[in-house]
């Protein structure tokens, strides 16, 4: 896939927007999730709404190649899930940290 200015490949291999730790995959899942181009500047304050408007119209552009990215991308995520069978589910770390906050207190 060609990738415009305004998108880099990192050496891991994820795409992120330029000037931003951003990822094409987190845009794009959000615009799935049928997030407008304004309530993505929402979630990515410090990204201005003409770059989303650009890697949304690259996303509908390119969408087989980025569709592909993305699945790529979810698969790794799985895949390091499954390599963590043990990780803790987030109401156990708000379960922690609220026993060292109020130990704190005391």
């Amino acid at each position: 896939m060609n990738l415009p200015d305004f998108l880099l490949r990192e050496a891991t291999g994820e795409i992120r927007l330029a000037g931003s730790r951003i990822g094409l995959y987190h845009v794009v899942h959000y615009y799935n999730e049928g997030y407008s181009a304004e309530m993505l500047v929402g979630e990515f304050p410090d990204v201005p709404l003409a770059l989303i408007h650009k890697v949304v119209a690259f996303y509908l552009e390119n969408k087989s190649e980025v569709d592909a990215y993305v699945s790529e991308c979810r698969a790794e995520l799985e895949r390091q899930k499954a390599l963590n069978p043990r990780r803790l589910s987030l109401t156990s770390l708000r379960e922690r940290l609220a026993s060292i906050q109020l130990a704190d207190q005391e």
